[in-house]
């Protein structure tokens, strides 16, 4: 989207912050921005423990979102969990985050 074009509110679509973020249905290049933000509201809300499922496939949204997790300040520990295709991660939160 350029930054001319306007956001219609009916294009938003809204999806639970309930710490399983489910990236099947979007694109690599979107992972870039989704995971940070995903992962700013669940330290907002107080949430310690995600679960990120990228799936097995080649491994490209594995490696995307592990670059994404070893860089971010809030992340205190991550790790592939092979049984669920996915990666657990914990997030240092403090105790005023909660809403």
């Amino acid at each position: 989207m350029g930054n001319d074009e306007i956001i219609n509110p009916d294009d938003i679509i809204e999806f639970p912050i309930d710490g399983i973020l489910d990236l099947h249905t979007f694109s690599p290049k979107e992972i870039k921005e989704l995971v940070p933000a995903y992962l700013e509201e669940c330290i907002k809300r107080g949430i310690k423990e995600v679960q990120i499922i990228h799936g097995k496939g080649k491994g490209v949204l594995r490696q995307i979102v592990h670059s994404i997790l070893a860089k971010h300040p809030e992340v205190i520990l991550y790790k592939q969990d092979s049984s669920w295709d996915s990666t657990l991660v914990i997030l240092q939160v403090s105790e005023d985050s909660s809403c």
